[in-house]
C-alpha cells in the first residue's frame, strides 16, 4: 500500500514538472508573474486554489462520470495559459511591488483548475488501467502534483529574486516572463489546433 502510494505521488510531481509537457509549468508562471517571492504565501494559496479545482475535475473524469474531448481540451489548456499571462501583464504596473491577489484571481485560477484536471485525467487513466480501488491513488497523485506546481513556484520566485535588481528592472523581468511564457503557450496552441485538424 505505502508503496503503491508512493508511486502515485512520484508520478504526479513528474507529471507536473516535467519539461516534456511543460504546459502545466507554464500556467503555474504565468500566474506568478506579476508577484514577488514577498508575497509568497498568498500566492501559493492562489496555487492550491487551482489544485483544488482540477482535482475535482480529475476524480470525476477518472471515474467516468463526465466525458470531454481530450482534442478539446488540449487546446482549452494553453488558452487558459494565453489568458493567464494577459491578466498578469495587465495587473502588473511600473512601480508596483506587487499586484493584489483579488477575488477574480482566484475565481479564474479555480476556473481553469478545472480544465487541466481534465488533461491530467487523461494520463490518470491511462496509469490506473483496471485498478478497482483507486481513492488512494487519486489523492496520492493530486499531492505529488501539488508538491510540483508549488516547487516550480519557488524556482520562479527565487529567479526573480536572484535577477531583480541586480541584472534586470522588475519591469523587464515582468516583459520576459510574459514575452517567454506567453511565446510558449501561442506556439503549443498553434501546434494543438493543427494536430487536432
Amino acid at each position: 500500500m505505502l508503496s503503491q502510494l508512493a508511486l502515485y505521488l512520484r508520478l504526479g510531481f513528474h507529471h507536473i514538472a516535467d519539461f516534456a509537457g511543460y504546459d502545466h509549468i507554464l500556467f503555474v508562471t504565468a500566474l506568478a508573474i506579476p508577484y514577488t517571492f514577498r508575497n509568497w504565501k498568498r500566492l501559493a494559496v492562489l496555487v492550491t486554489a487551482f489544485t483544488a479545482a482540477h482535482s475535482i475535475t480529475l476524480v470525476v473524469a477518472t471515474l467516468r462520470m463526465v466525458a470531454v474531448s481530450p482534442t478539446m481540451v488540449e487546446a482549452l489548456i494553453p488558452a487558459t495559459i494565453i489568458v493567464t499571462v494577459a491578466m498578469s501583464w495587465r495587473s502588473s504596473s511600473p512601480g508596483q511591488e506587487y499586484a493584489p491577489i483579488t477575488l477574480s484571481r482566484y475565481l479564474m485560477a479555480s476556473a481553469f483548475g478545472l480544465i487541466h484536471g481534465l488533461g491530467f485525467s487523461t494520463y490518470l487513466r491511462a496509469l490506473l488501467g483496471e485498478e478497482e480501488r483507486i481513492t488512494l491513488p487519486l489523492l496520492a497523485f493530486n499531492v505529488g502534483l501539488e508538491f510540483g506546481q508549488l516547487l516550480i513556484l519557488a524556482v520562479v520566485l527565487l529567479a526573480g529574486v536572484v535577477l531583480v535588481p541586480r541584472i534586470l528592472s522588475r519591469r523587464r523581468w515582468v516583459l520576459v516572463q510574459v514575452g517567454v511564457t506567453g511565446g510558449l503557450a501561442l506556439l503549443l496552441l498553434g501546434q494543438r489546433l493543427f494536430a487536432a485538424r
